[in-house]
């Protein structure tokens, strides 16, 4: 059993570390001073909410997601 632990958790640890580098990428990038402008822009009211209440990080993931929402269903088909 302590064979088994032993060559299972480096392998175990190393693909913790990977996801956690894809986890921590978007948290390492700035905001652009045009996504910000953008955003001021066309933010919603629970957007300026979340701005308020959360900081710009929150509120600018939420905005991302609403806009990358917005673009998959304007290029999704037409049957």
């Amino acid at each position: 059993m302590v064979a088994l632990i032993v060559i299972l958790f480096p392998p175990m640890v190393i693909a913790f570390l990977l996801i956690m580098e894809r986890v921590e990428e978007p948290l390492r990038r700035p905001t652009s001073p045009r996504e910000v402008a953008e955003f001021l822009q066309s933010a919603s009211p629970g957007e300026v909410d979340t701005l308020a209440a959360s900081g710009i990080r929150r509120a600018m993931a939420r905005w991302r997601r609403r806009r990358r929402s917005r673009v998959q269903q304007s290029t999704e088909p037409l049957v």
